[in-house]
């Protein structure tokens, strides 16, 4: 096995099967957490329905990604677009459920404060809320990234962008030429995305979390 021959030789490959996977894995966690923030924000101040929530999103994890992928093939077809709303789906989970603990855990008596200052419930949310909240929403959108970035292989199945297709050409062939280098390669430069988006997500932190909720 000469990994360090094969990479060389297909830089140019490598480095846009990469630049799909990471675009792909930051663009699905982008909205899934958008979506996750504003379902959070929804229903946070209501007790029944924030517990349904959390049951729901912890439930759905449990989805096998590879039965939903193909679920969405019967209306979405082959490529991109099956993709990134299966990604995007499993995305939101965890940070759902962060986003509505770390609301509900705002003390009562900071809400009241800012409430007796003249504070607009939307200010409160805002300003108070949320800054309070982004440590815990922050740790579901770092569990959620390496998640993602790890599913994200799997699109290969329908055709979908990524380093994925490496790894799965490489066990396809697994004896022939190249195989194993292909597969090895593809595993790696996954885990190296990874690497760099939890260092990224933890700078993010230390640039936006306050020094009294750190």
């Amino acid at each position: 096995m000469n990994l360090w021959s094969y990479i060389r030789g297909r830089g140019e490959l490598l480095t846009f099967l990469t630049y799909q996977h990471a675009s792909l894995a930051f663009q699905t966690v982008l909205v899934g957490t958008v979506v996750a923030v504003l379902i959070a924000v929804a229903v946070y101040r209501l007790p029944l329905l924030s517990a349904l929530s959390l049951t729901s999103s912890r439930v759905a994890l449990t989805i096998p990604s590879l039965a939903l992928l193909a679920l969405l093939l019967v209306p979405f077809g082959l490529g991109v677009t099956p993709s990134f709303i299966m990604l995007a789906f499993f995305a939101a989970l965890p940070v759902i459920g962060n986003a509505i603990v770390g609301l509900r855990s705002v003390p009562a008596s900071v809400v009241e404060s800012a409430r007796g200052i003249g504070f607009s419930r939307l200010r409160i949310l805002v300003t108070v809320e949320l800054p309070i909240a982004w440590p815990v929403i922050l740790t579901g959108i770092r569990v959620s990234t390496q998640m993602i970035v790890g599913v994200a292989a799997i699109v290969a199945y329908v055709l979908g962008p990524g380093l994925g297709s490496l790894i799965f050409n490489g066990l396809s062939r697994l004896g022939g030429a190249n195989a194993l280098e292909m597969a090895l390669t593809g595993t790696i430069l996954i885990v190296i995305i990874a690497l760099v988006f939890d260092a990224l997500l933890v700078l993010l932190g230390r640039l936006t979390i306050a020094k009294g909720l750190s």
